[in-house]
């Protein structure tokens, strides 16, 4: 039947199209041996169809056990593990960004060279040719190295692609590279004391670097501080200026925000660059803001205010006899510049009178003086994420002569930080919280109360009107409601005596005063004086005028609003009350 389609015989003939004809059955069922073209051409065909399918179902079947399978059994990490398997991060340490987003520390990857000296067949000309390559090391130094009984030996840390290459090029047996990484701080001496540095291991030894040392190196998730870079900047230069004006030998600022803790900017000068090496004895490397420990002076009148107001046994209307020294047993307590007369609550802030701040706290009691400070943290370390903190110094017995020193400064030493966490506690309705540098830090949701809404207003108050009517003038910034108040203390010498004109100030400020949202605090270190503060040092000539410089710059990045209005309208109802009179 089928063998007139697929004979060779040369006499048959076909009818036009029969030579095609294959049947009614499909034309795959019908093969040969027979070199017949048309059989040939089938054959091919069903190979080549039979081994795609073969290709495809190899193709499917790995698919299958590469994206289906492994979820069969955890769906849930599956996907997560095979991202690790991939695509694994070569740094080991995290970066450390502002609130912003800016990096300020980071890692970048490197190469360490070593040697195993037994493999090194010619020690003298590997070190020869090895100091060629690498200018910074020393002949004799790599040559001991090089011929040392120790069968690990460091050359040199940190090489750069360029390095690596020449000495590959060397050929020299026994150099070997491992990979390391090295921390970078491309702002250099910007966060200095805030972020701190690592050693030679890429491990923490200061600062933040330090203290989150561990959440650092088990995360490459970058950590997030609350710092404004703009903000540090503009800070560091105005205080680096005002060192550099009134020729002190060092500054500290803090910026908070009043309503979280959060610390907005932290700066500390002298500071270093932790890029370089750096003498760890250096006065460069001591934290004012965090690790000092200080008699802020007339700043301490703030908390003895809030604390005697508080107590209920003063009222702002009160009046306190500051015509005469007060003489206790041991001490006699005078006023700078005394009004001789007797002073209300306000007028002791205005004026900053020792002798009412001091009547004002033995009214109230020791007992109670205390509890407060303590209540406003100033018996504790302070509980902040850096390395370099300080106790407090509190005296050991709190008699008469302490009850009345501490309210206007001095026998209780506290760092910045602790000052301008409690001022922020007075000024922001009542509430403590502790001070943070964590962008997503808790602390913030856990504050407490130390003293009432109505207190808080009050010292609000007072402290605008030392900044319009008293020793903080030079700070009143038109616009931002700044309040505030100044310290000056006298320091001591080293065999235990106050020193005159040897001083530190410091001044406390908030703005804006109806609603405060943020605090600073700027200290400097023995500042001298000169024709334009008319020889004086206190704090009224130098930290008063640099906080509102400071302020100027910073109230716009911080989107802070000025209103001019608030001045108007003060100057209007002065003017209808004289009217009045």
């Amino acid at each position: 039947m089928f063998g007139k389609y697929f004979s060779k015989k040369e006499e048959s003939f076909y009818l036009p199209g029969e030579e095609i004809k294959i049947g009614k059955s499909s034309s795959f069922m019908n093969y040969t041996c027979e070199k017949d073209p048309l059989s040939m051409c089938k054959n091919r065909v069903l190979f080549a169809v039979l081994s795609f399918l073969l290709v495809y179902a190899v193709i499917g079947i790995r698919l299958f056990e590469v994206c289906i399978a492994p979820n069969l059994h955890n769906p849930e990490h599956s996907e997560s593990r095979h991202l690790q398997a991939y695509a694994q991060n070569p740094i080991k340490r995290a970066d450390i960004l502002d609130r912003n987003g800016t990096i300020i520390a980071t890692s970048l990857p490197t190469v360490n060279l070593y040697a195993t000296p037994k493999k090194v067949l010619n020690p003298k000309k590997a070190a020869k040719e090895l100091v060629k390559v690498l200018p910074d090391l020393k002949y004799e130094s790599v040559l001991h190295k090089l011929t040392s009984r120790s069968s690990f030996v460091y050359l040199k840390r940190n090489l750069t692609p360029s390095q690596q290459y020449q000495i590959n090029y060397l050929g020299i047996p026994g150099l070997e590279f491992e990979n390391g990484e090295k921390r970078v701080y491309p702002h250099k001496n910007l966060f200095a004391h805030l972020v701190g540095s690592t050693n030679i291991d890429n491990e923490g030894i200061s600062g933040i670097e330090k203290a989150e040392n561990e959440r650092l190196t088990q995360s490459d998730i970058p950590l997030a501080l609350t710092i404004d870079a703009g903000v540090q900047d503009t800070i560091r230069e105005e205080l680096a200026a005002a060192i550099k004006k009134f020729d002190a030998i060092g500054a500290s600022a803090i910026l908070m925000d009043v309503k979280t803790g959060e610390v907005i900017s932290l700066v500390s000068l002298p500071d270093y660059d932790p890029n370089k090496p750096v003498n760890p004895a250096a006065r460069s490397m001591f934290n004012m803001a965090t690790k000092g420990v200080y008699e802020p002076g007339s700043v301490l009148k703030v908390f003895n205010a809030a604390m005697s107001l508080e107590s209920g046994k003063v009222k702002v209307a009160d009046k306190f006899d500051a015509t005469q020294p007060l003489k206790l047993k041991y001490n006699v307590i005078k006023d700078y510049r005394g009004e001789n007369r007797w002073l209300s609550v306000p007028e002791i802030m205005v004026y900053s009178s020792n002798i009412g701040s001091a009547r004002m706290a033995l009214k109230v009691g020791g007992k109670e003086q205390k509890q407060f400070m303590e209540k406003i943290g100033f018996f504790d370390e302070i509980n902040f994420e850096i390395a370099e903190k300080s106790k407090t110094l509190v005296p050991k017995r709190w008699g008469e002569g302490t009850i009345a020193t501490v309210a206007y400064g001095y026998g209780l030493a506290v760092t910045p930080m602790h000052l301008i966490t409690a001022f922020s506690s007075v000024v922001n309705g009542g509430i403590y919280h502790e001070p943070t540098i964590l962008k997503n830090s808790t602390k913030k949701d856990n504050g407490y109360r130390v003293i009432s809404y109505n207190t808080s207003k009050q010292m609000r108050d007072l402290l605008r009107l030392v900044v319009t009517n008293g020793s903080g003038k030079r700070a009143n910034v038109l616009g931002y409601e700044v309040a505030g108040k100044t310290g000056t203390a006298n320091k001591l010498s080293a065999n235990g005596k106050y020193v005159d004109k040897k001083v530190r100030t410091a001044f406390a400020a908030t703005f804006p005063a109806s609603n405060p949202k943020y605090a600073l605090m700027v200290m400097l270190d023995e500042p001298k004086g000169s024709k334009e503060t008319w020889g004086f040092v206190t704090s009224g000539w130098n930290t008063v005028p640099t906080t509102a410089k400071i302020i100027t710059a910073i109230a716009p990045q911080l989107n802070v609003k000025a209103n001019y209005d608030l001045d108007e309208k003060r100057r209007n109802r002065i003017i209808e009350a004289s009217y009045k009179r």
